[in-house]
């Protein structure tokens, strides 16, 4: 039974959340634990505005692609210094991410009827 979140493929959503988990797993196990800075702000406000100006700009024209979004979501994170907010864009960056790979395995796994 197709689940929310599915992308019409039952089981999308669990299997990338796996991987994703999985490659979690692997980060901290090749670098351990990684106290960073975030190295986001207000100076990343022009890219984030062009990115999603060129969102809007693609979409009127019917062309937006996966990179046009997922790069807009990116450069909306990279311009949060409130922690709150950047943890927010940075979840809809992982959303997108992963409804991308979701839209990948449709076109090389697609569900049949």
């Amino acid at each position: 039974m197709t689940q929310p979140g599915d992308f019409g493929a039952t089981g999308s959503l669990a299997r990338v959340l796996a991987d994703v988990t999985a490659e979690r797993v692997a980060q901290d196990a090749i670098w351990g634990v990684q106290e960073l800075p975030d190295g986001t702000g207000p100076q990343g406000l022009p890219e984030a505005d062009r990115a999603r100006q060129a969102v809007e700009d693609a979409a009127a024209r019917g062309l937006p692609t996966w990179r046009d979004i997922l790069y807009e979501e990116v450069m909306e994170a990279f311009a949060e210094d409130d922690p709150e907010r950047l943890r927010a864009e940075l979840i809809q960056v992982a959303a997108v991410a992963v409804k991308w790979v979701q839209a990948l395995d449709q076109r090389v796994r697609p569900v049949s009827p």
